[in-house]
């Protein structure tokens, strides 16, 4: 066996989301993407996908590459689909992070209609999720990534506080969150 897998590395970077509900087998209420792109096919860029009580159930994209979110969104049509619709706008929006892992850590996005603060605390300990191309959950993509789950998060969009909490839920066996730092995620298809 070969440690050099054979796929080829469509997209390398980051890929948290946060999820809230108000009843553990109730709907979410907030489910926000966040995308950083350090590799793909479309170059880097940063993008937000948010829907929630707080955008009075609206998707809203924010970017600061909207070639990169478009090819996201292909990415999204198997996990979100609410986030897929390549006809929804683009707000132009610039992009920061603050705090630790550790302790409290916060993805910032700002735009001209205001700001936006997603924040993971009571964080949990890292492990690592492995999906061959052509399983059953990210079909053909094979998935690569580093999970961090949270236990309390927020999300501010300027100054409206989304309400809901962060419930467990099972990762093919492991023990998780439904809102985790997706860092050092890889999406592979076909070979080189």
């Amino acid at each position: 066996m070969t440690p050099v897998d054979p796929h080829k590395v469509e997209f390398t970077g980051e890929n948290s989301f946060l999820r809230l509900k108000t009843a553990k087998d109730g709907p979410d209420t907030t489910t926000c993407s966040h995308w950083r792109s350090f590799f793909s096919p479309a170059g880097a860029g940063t993008t937000l996908f948010v829907q929630s009580d707080v955008t009075d159930g609206k998707v809203e994209i924010y970017s600061d590459n909207p070639e990169f979110t478009r090819w996201a969104q292909s990415l999204e049509a198997g996990m979100r689909s609410q986030f897929s619709n390549t006809d929804d706008h683009i707000m132009p929006a610039n992009f920061s992070r603050s705090g630790d892992y550790r302790t409290s850590y916060s993805e910032i996005v700002e735009h001209d209609g205001g700001r936006i603060e997603l924040t993971w605390s009571d964080i949990g300990d890292p492990f690592f999720i492995r999906f061959e191309p052509g399983n059953e959950i990210t079909g053909d993509w094979g998935v690569y990534s580093n999970l961090i789950p949270a236990w309390d998060c927020t999300l501010d969009v300027s100054g409206r506080k989304a309400t809901g909490s962060v419930y467990g839920e099972d990762l093919a066996g492991h023990a998780s969150s439904i809102s985790c730092l997706a860092w050092g995620e890889s999406w592979l298809q076909g070979t080189r």
